[in-house]
């Protein structure tokens, strides 16, 4: 049985770390409020940028750009992971990594060369362990201020090695954040352009462009890349504090029961000392 003193130094301990686990919370708690308000903002411009995209994409023809039609032969793709730099935040890089495997080992399957670029610390670190030659390019440093550049530096490297013909198609997996205690991965077609299916009986109306087709693509086809890079990372970093909110919040339930265990057995073991001490006064006094 533990000493006194070493179960008194063990509930110091926990005590300070409830104490930590409980500022992560309510430091998550304040983060995971403005970046769930920046997703909420970006979302709706995505959305619409991705519709006028695939409106335009019904009609269009050999002539559009690569971008927009993609390659008869897909060899080799690419597939950005966002996750985070730091951890604590419960199983969401494990899920990620998890989703990325499946879809990675699936890929193969068909043939395909695979190429994996990883957005956070916690990515990185997985995909060196489990695919180390897969692993082609790192992005750390971004998920504490998601900012649109880091998108841009991103969306550009991607789009300049499918120009290149290094890349024939690019995917994308993020967390995305359906509640405060649900965030589930997801993955989309980033390059080239994938049209959402229409609803049967929708109509679709011809658009017209001005001045050209070709200079309108030309803005919305790099912008929409852009967009929907900075809208993972923006649901990444939202789905990263609230999942850290929530594991911090179990912990912190976690500590105070051990520390109410700890206190019964401190207790305990201080009533039997005491108990051990008068004992021992009473058997002396009755041996004089």
């Amino acid at each position: 049985m533990p000493s006194l003193k070493a179960l008194r130094s063990r509930i110091k301990s926990v005590k300070n770390t409830r104490q930590i686990t409980k500022t992560m919370k309510m430091v998550a708690a304040a983060k995971v409020r403005r970046a769930r308000t920046a997703v909420e903002n970006a979302r709706p411009y995505a959305a619409h940028l991705a519709n006028i995209l695939g409106n335009i994409a019904v009609g269009a023809d050999n002539s559009a750009p690569l971008l927009l039609t993609g390659r008869e032969q897909v060899k080799t793709v690419a597939l950005v992971v966002c996750g985070s730099d730091r951890g604590l935040c419960g199983g969401l890089n494990s899920n990620l990594l998890k989703a990325a495997t499946q879809w990675i080992e699936t890929r193969k399957a068909t043939g395909q060369t695979i190429k994996v670029v990883a957005v956070g610390r916690k990515i990185e670190a997985g995909m060196k362990s489990a695919y180390p030659e897969l692993l082609q390019k790192s992005f750390t440093d971004m998920g504490r201020n998601v900012e649109f550049a880091h998108a841009q530096t991103i969306a550009q490297d991607m789009l300049e090695q499918f120009n290149t013909g290094d890349l024939d198609e690019v995917h994308l997996m993020s967390s995305q954040m359906l509640s405060m205690l649900t965030q589930q991965p997801i993955v989309h077609q980033l390059i080239p352009f994938a049209v959402a299916a229409k609803a049967e009986g929708e109509i679709v109306s011809a658009p017209e462009f001005e001045p050209s087709e070709d200079v309108v693509l030309e803005h919305l086809l790099p912008l929409n890349l852009n967009m929907q890079v900075f809208t993972a990372l923006l649901e990444s970093s939202a789905s990263e504090q609230a999942a850290r909110m929530t594991a911090m919040d179990a912990a912190t339930r976690n500590a105070g029961e051990m520390i109410k265990k700890l206190s019964v057995q401190y207790n305990r073991s201080r009533q039997a000392a005491i108990t051990k001490e008068l004992i021992e006064i009473i058997s002396g006094a009755e041996a004089l």
